[in-house]
């Protein structure tokens, strides 16, 4: 009789495991899901895909060394349009139907300021290469940091390049957007320490002609002009003031003064000249030799550098915090940039040490990714260059 309990009582919990061991297993096997929103159409379009490109290569390398915390990671890339309502649209999709623990890649401003509200609602990590200001002093409880240096280092190291020009009389042409005004503010500050003067205008980026703006910058006389547009409406800016007979010196933003805008603007000698800058990728490292590899070009662009760190960063610190929430990257990400220990510049090298009981410092493809208590990277490089017949040349990085 005992023997006959014992056998049912087995029986019975074999039954239950039967049961319950798939559900375990499903468990066990469920994927990680991240996320890359970017720009595939849209003002950033020429950026966006090669964003995602690189993002999912990197995944590819994970999964195939055994993923995190030995599941596999799933990739979700969606399209923000360069656009704040459809990036909203996505991220709305990606949060409640994919359930994404981190959204990577983020590129306009604006799409971020939008998008980011839902990320931290929702305890979402979300990574960004957008650079206004206003996006590291949301309230959003740790639950996003930035690559991308924010506008005061951008507009700061910009206008001090202009002054090593021999720049006395600074202008500031910046489209409505969340780094519009302290963008003029900064630029006005870095002119009047060198002693010099500045003017500037906030423009509408639709509208097809800029002879209005172009006529009233012209009356100010400035040997200096921050473009600090998009490549289409710096495409019209430029054309215009190549008619106003504008003989100045003019920097952009690289993203927007690009080989798409010298080829829209079908005229060298609109761009003939023009700088650029561009936080600087990290030149001669093992990372940026990856990133290389990964999206098959010879000179990536640094929002890609700073994507492939973005991934990297995110499953390291899945790994070291034994979860794959966007709470558990929040908590232990700067463990894994800035805490010391194994310098590691990919993530299954990264991956491979902790596993082994090891500290990681990990340095990426857009340098080191030391973050302050707001989220904004601590400091970066520039990479300065000018259009001459039709091509950029290497002016100085610093």
């Amino acid at each position: 009789m005992m023997m006959f309990r014992i056998g049912r009582r087995a029986a019975l919990l074999g039954s239950v495991a039967a049961v319950a061991a798939p559900s375990v297993v499903r468990a066990q096997a469920d994927p990680i899901k991240i996320a890359t929103l970017t720009p595939l159409t849209g003002a950033g379009g020429s950026y966006g895909p090669v964003m995602a490109k690189v993002a999912a290569a990197v995944v590819e390398e994970v999964n195939a060394a055994g993923g995190v915390l030995g599941r596999k990671v799933v990739l979700v890339s969606e399209d923000d349009q360069t656009n704040p309502d459809a990036g909203v649209r996505a991220a709305r999709k990606l949060i409640d139907v994919d359930k994404v623990a981190a959204i990577l890649g983020t590129w306009a401003s604006s799409v971020t300021t939008a998008v980011a509200p839902l990320c931290w609602e929702n305890k979402t990590f979300l990574c960004t290469v957008s650079g206004a200001d206003s996006i590291t002093l949301l309230p959003h409880q740790g639950y996003l940091v930035r690559t991308q240096p924010n506008t005061v280092l951008q507009v700061t190291r910009t206008g001090e390049f202009l002054v090593s020009l021999g720049a006395k009389k600074i202008w500031t042409f910046v489209p409505q957007t969340p780094f519009a005004k302290s963008s003029i503010e900064i630029m006005e500050g870095v002119a009047k320490k060198a002693g010099g003067t500045h003017g500037s205008l906030i423009y509408d980026d639709k509208k097809t002609t800029y002879r209005t703006e172009v006529d009233q910058m012209m009356r100010f006389a400035p040997d200096a002009i921050l473009c600090a547009g998009y490549t289409p409406d710096t495409v019209v800016l430029l054309k215009d003031l190549y008619r106003a007979g504008y003989k100045g010196k003019i920097i952009g933003q690289a993203y927007a003064i690009n080989q798409k805008l010298i080829e829209q603007v079908g005229q060298n000698e609109v761009v003939e000249g023009v700088y650029t800058y561009a936080p600087s990728v990290a030149e001669g490292s093992g990372a940026l030799a990856r990133v290389k590899k990964l999206s098959g070009l010879a000179s990536p662009d640094p929002y890609t550098s700073q994507v492939y760190d973005h991934v990297n960063m995110v499953l390291m610190a899945m790994a070291i915090g034994k979860g794959a929430t966007g709470t558990v990257i929040k908590d232990n990400i700067r463990k894994v940039t800035q805490g010391g220990g194994k310098a590691v510049d990919n993530a299954v090298d990264g991956l491979k040490a902790i596993a082994a009981g090891e500290k990681v410092d990990y340095a990426g493809a857009s340098g080191p990714c030391d973050f302050d208590d707001k989220g904004d990277i601590l400091d970066c490089k520039f990479l300065y260059e000018q259009i001459k017949a039709g091509k950029p040349v290497l002016v100085k990085i610093a």
